[in-house]
């Protein structure tokens, strides 16, 4: 498996990183060990995880992927072979965390990773990133961008002076963002640069060929800055397998058991997959696959994170990394996006 630096960093991670937002919710705790078993043995080193995860979010799962990973550490005793990320939550009302009182400043930032750290029974984690931006940006399921004032927002100086308090007491290797904008990412970088904060060395977004947005928001910045992007849903959440065509629902798939999620879902998003199908299935390609393996090409990516219920589906997506896009398929890609450009935010 290629390696990839993690910005200007020491560290280097595996191009496709573990995904466990579903442990402890649809895959129980041994069948995330099983996932991590088998991704190490493919030369997955790379593990991403969330305080806030499992999801859907709720108060009964809250923190259960960490907790499912640091019972694999204590189990396996493997801590050294893994590049471990997570993430503090943003603002938001979720009384079951921290008193429902969630801003990224100081008193918030040193409680989270205080309690990820036990949850993971490990001492240090090698990225720990900003789940979503502490100011309102209306990051998630939108693409254009509307000013809002948020007045009760930390400080970017705040959140970035706490997170160096962190990489000082040696609990956190390297920073990153997530659902991040283009300004938001410059900031960061023009206050570490002042010498107020570590770097930043990673920016997680969504990116597939439903949401190409990075393209032109961030990627230049991800280039010329060496914070590449961590793609997350690079498959739009299982959409791309074609599995949703025609109002077909699989018994146990996300959409299925969570019908009101619908970020990948519409009228544009349906004839886009459509004819991302079509095209994979022209080229002797599963489909996933494909649109793996467009994500995996981009210069801008550090690593994809993929996420499974199954061993046969990680199996599928980590196959993925051996497959490379003719300029045929390439073209045809290109093709299909400009007709449906940004079908979901």
């Amino acid at each position: 498996m290629e390696t990839r630096p993690l910005g200007r960093s020491e560290l280097r991670v595996s191009r496709l990183c573990l995904g466990s937002m579903t442990w402890g919710e649809q895959n129980s705790e041994a069948e995330g060990h099983a996932q991590i078993d088998y991704a190490l043995d493919q030369d997955i080193t790379f593990i991403d995880t969330a305080e806030m995860y499992a999801v859907p979010p709720r108060a009964e799962t809250y923190g259960r992927s960490e907790e499912i990973i640091g019972s694999w550490f204590k189990t396996r005793g493997k801590r050294d072979r893994v590049i471990l990320a997570t993430k503090v939550v943003g603002p938001g009302e979720r009384p079951y965390i921290r008193d429902s009182r969630q801003r990224l400043d100081r008193r918030n930032i040193l409680a989270a990773i205080d309690a990820s750290l036990q949850r993971l029974q490990t001492d240090y984690v090698d990225l720990y990133q900003l789940h979503w931006p502490g100011r309102m940006t209306r990051a998630f399921g939108q693409l254009g961008y509307e000013h809002a004032d948020y007045r009760d927002a930390a400080p970017i100086e705040e959140t970035l002076g706490a997170l160096d308090e962190l990489v000082r007491a040696g609990k956190v290797r390297t920073i990153g963002l997530s659902n991040e904008t283009p300004w938001g990412a410059m900031r960061f970088l023009a206050l570490a640069e002042a010498g107020r904060g570590p770097r930043v060395v990673a920016i997680q977004n969504p990116f597939s060929l439903l949401n190409r947005s990075f393209e032109t928001r961030l990627a230049e910045v991800a280039i010329r800055e060496d914070c590449g992007l961590l793609a997350y849903a690079p498959i739009g959440a299982g959409t791309l397998t074609g599995k949703y065509l025609g109002g077909a629902r699989p018994a146990g798939a996300r959409f299925t058991r969570w019908p009101e999620n619908r970020r990948y879902q519409g009228p544009q998003a349906e004839a886009a997959v459509a004819a991302y199908v079509a095209l994979a299935r022209q080229h002797g390609l599963e489909p996933a696959q494909m649109a793996l393996a467009f994500v995996l090409s981009r210069p801008f990516l550090t690593a994809a994170i993929i996420g499974a219920t199954s061993l046969d589906q990680l199996r599928g997506q980590i196959a993925a990394a051996r497959v490379v896009l003719t300029p045929e398929v390439l073209d045809g890609i290109e093709a299909i996006h400009r007709i449906y450009t940004y079908p979901c935010p």
